[in-house]
């Protein structure tokens, strides 16, 4: 096993044990919503610690292993105090906390509009029908693209979206002829951005427009707010 799999292999393991009404948080946040349909609304953001994923182009490192334990309902009650509508769980990988699914039906249960961001490395099935599915599907120079659970694909919801971050022309090509395969422009909002300053923007866009595929170009708009590093935003 490689150094990199078994770190990967420690950092989940630090969620074993983990009791059912227990989650492993990150950071609890509000700031707007940076990426999405829902760019530019004010949003809670629940980031869970740890990821089994590792993506070249990771912007949330930081994630992989700190966190802090807290009770569900602690973190129910916290996000609920801002009376903010829109609710975001991200990660880390936040599929991989049991406790994450019951969260975000009480989310719903208070009227709040939910969103789960997550790799597509997990069955989306078990989630609420309720939340809006942000799901991010690995293109090849993310390193991780064999982790893709193509059975996801069939459980997804008109309403859910399918991120795709581009870091070559070659992924733009895998990404171009995944959304034609599938017909998934058809069936969802499908996001394309850039992933780390790999790929301008210019050409980014370029590419969008001559490939004649409905889909939506999106910029990480928080990292034009405030420092790309900085945290809690």
């Amino acid at each position: 096993m490689s150094a990199l799999a078994k770190s990967v292999q420690h950092r989940v393991a630090l969620l074993e044990g983990l009791p059912r009404d227990e989650l492993f948080i990150h950071e609890i946040y509000r700031s707007l919503q940076g990426e999405s349909t829902f760019a530019g609304l004010p949003c809670m953001f629940v980031r869970t610690a740890v990821c089994d994923l590792r993506c070249s182009w990771c912007d949330t490192p930081h994630a992989f292993k700190h966190g802090e334990r807290f009770k569900m309902q602690d973190v129910l009650n916290r996000v609920l105090a801002e009376k903010c509508p829109l609710v975001e769980i991200t990660g880390g990988e936040p599929l991989l906390q049991e406790a994450v699914l019951p969260l975000m039906v009480q989310l719903c249960d208070a009227r709040k509009t939910v969103l789960v961001e997550t790799s597509g490395a997990h069955d989306v099935g078990v989630i609420d029908p309720r939340v809006h599915i942000i799901m991010d599907l690995k293109c090849p120079d993310s390193g991780e693209c064999e982790r893709n659970l193509w059975s996801n694909l069939a459980k997804l919801k008109p309403s859910d979206e399918i991120k795709f971050v581009i870091a070559s022309r070659a992924d733009w090509d895998w990404t171009a002829s995944i959304i034609q395969e599938h017909y998934l422009a058809e069936g969802f909002i499908c996001l394309v951005s850039a992933g780390c300053d790999t790929v301008p923007l210019r050409d980014l866009a370029e590419w969008v427009l001559a490939s004649d595929l409905n889909i939506r170009m999106q910029l990480q708009m928080h990292k034009y707010i405030w420092d790309p590093k900085a945290r809690g935003v």
